[in-house]
């Protein structure tokens, strides 16, 4: 899988045909460890040269033994994946913390989340079934069959890569599907770990490949590749939308999990101990690179200002440092680009009126990439700050009088991703779930998932669903089959 290099860089090659190989050109490119700032690893660059590799090993595969493979085979070997997972689940969360500053004990738990989606959809391999049609048309017998979309090309993120990818690697395994994916040129390093995880599993070649590279062009070229039958992507908006337009110009299926800017509404009558809590989690978690980030807390004018007092006395408790540090709660943004995003969001808010607290904002007292926990206050629906997603651990707090108002003011957002109904109050809960544009609502909680719940979003936060029996149809297709009953021929000139 790795070596070490005399520089003390762990090197990193791509998972191509089954074998981890160098890149075409046999060019590299280093991997910053964002909180020591200091270079850790040197990959592989890939190029769209090693692209059309992989496509090309994947169609193999799809043709091939893996093609033939029963679903009890898929689920057997998918099993074995998730075991091999759970026992080096600490280096996976080792190499997710160095490459992205997620702190380590995050990490693990999202490593043991690998596991539990490949061992889920396992389970669905050996059950995907049709259906029969006795009278569709009279002398004739009709049934459908479910089969692999075929290769699949996923364009990771970096906030979140390897939960990411088993959100689509599980599902399209169990379908029978093959796989290429480009992880971010941010964070290479966890996919391609667990490439060597799935090498060990015993997947034949092929089915599973990774390339790397710091080039955008290399998932641009995944993208528009004539060979890949899907395309699932993680990412921004604006992205996403190219890479649809990339994908449509050769009719490949889309799965876009886009950005967000989720609400949270905080009634008068909710339990604020447990409102907070929920609302910490919600957006300090991982440092607020999430996508479903509550980072627009509304709340009733009669708990307002205790609440902004509760959510920053506990903010500047949260623990802030090494990544690798068991007692760290929150580590630095995972890349420059993105630290310098959420400095200039900062600064905007603080131009526009908004009340930063001195506890709050950016922190080179720690280190280069760090921005404390910052509650903001003070804000309205039109500052920059509230309208654009964030990704990092800011939120603001806007006041609220009725429940029509909260509603109105929560779904005032291109996005739909997520949203969060603090109350105790089990009708509104109810009530105002069903009135939110969000493809995911949490009442009393917020930042949890589970491989069987679907999720995605709606407006610009999305199209289609990753997760659940919704996950698994989109890498799918259905085929229909008419079998003639009767003796006679029939009229060749009249439809039948």
């Amino acid at each position: 899988m790795t070596t070490t290099a005399p520089e003390t860089l762990t090197e990193y090659q791509l998972f191509i045909d089954g074998r981890f190989v160098p890149s075409s050109d046999g060019s590299t490119y280093e991997s910053e460890d964002p909180y020591t700032c200091a270079s850790w690893a040197r990959i592989a660059d890939g190029t769209t040269a090693d692209v059309d590799r992989a496509v090309d090993a994947a169609r193999r595969a799809l043709s091939g033994e893996w093609g033939r493979m029963p679903g009890k085979e898929r689920a057997r070997l998918m099993r074995r994946l998730a075991d091999i997972v759970e026992r080096e689940s600490g280096a996976l969360a080792d190499v997710e913390t160095r490459d992205n500053g997620k702190p380590f004990r995050d990490a693990n738990a999202q490593v043991a989340y690998v596991a539990d989606w490949l061992r889920y959809f396992a389970g669905h391999a050996d059950k995907i079934e049709g259906r029969a049609f006795s009278d569709a048309h009279p002398n004739f017998f009709a049934y459908t069959v479910r089969q692999p979309v075929g290769v699949v090309g996923a364009i990771l993120p970096w906030n979140a890569p390897l939960i990411l990818l088993a959100f689509k690697l599980a599902p399209a395994l169990a379908a029978g599907c093959t796989f290429v994916a480009k992880p971010s040129e941010f964070t290479p390093a966890s996919a391609l770990a667990l490439a060597a995880c799935v090498e060990e599993a015993g997947f034949p070649p092929g089915v599973f490949n990774v390339v790397a590279g710091s080039s955008r062009a290399v998932g641009a070229h995944l993208v528009a590749h004539h060979g890949v039958d899907k395309v699932a992507f993680t990412g921004s908006t604006a992205t996403g939308i190219a890479v649809a337009q990339a994908a449509l110009g050769h009719l490949a299926a889309v799965t876009l999990e886009l950005g967000g800017k989720s609400p949270q509404l905080v009634f008068a009558d909710a339990d604020l101990d447990q409102a907070t809590n929920g609302l910490i989690a919600g957006v300090f978690a991982a440092s607020g690179q999430f996508c479903t980030a509550g980072s627009r807390i509304l709340v009733h004018r009669d708990v307002h200002d205790e609440l902004a007092q509760r959510l920053r006395s506990r903010a500047e408790q949260i623990r802030i440092g090494d990544p690798r540090d068991p007692e760290i709660d929150l580590g630095p943004i995972s890349t420059g680009p993105q630290y310098a995003r959420v400095a200039e969001l900062l600064n905007s808010a603080a131009a526009e009126g908004a009340g930063v607290p001195k506890s709050g904002g950016v922190a080179p007292e720690v280190g280069r990439y760090f921005v404390r926990p910052t509650v903001l206050t003070d804000v309205t629906l039109s500052m920059q700050v509230m309208r654009e997603e964030i990704f990092g651990p800011v939120v603001g707090l806007i006041p609220f009088d009725t429940e029509d108002e909260a509603v109105a003011m929560a779904n005032d957002t291109p996005y739909g991703l997520a949203a969060g109904i603090w109350t105790r109050d089990v009708r509104r809960s109810h009530r105002v779930a069903d009135r939110l544009q969000a493809g995911t609502v949490w009442v009393n909680a917020y930042r949890t998932n589970s491989p069987g719940v679907p999720f995605g979003g709606m407006k610009a936060s999305g199209l289609g669903r990753e997760n659940g029996q919704e996950a698994l149809d989109s890498y799918l297709e259905t085929k229909s089959v008419w079998i003639e009953l009767a003796d006679e021929s029939r009229d060749p000139f009249r439809i039948g």
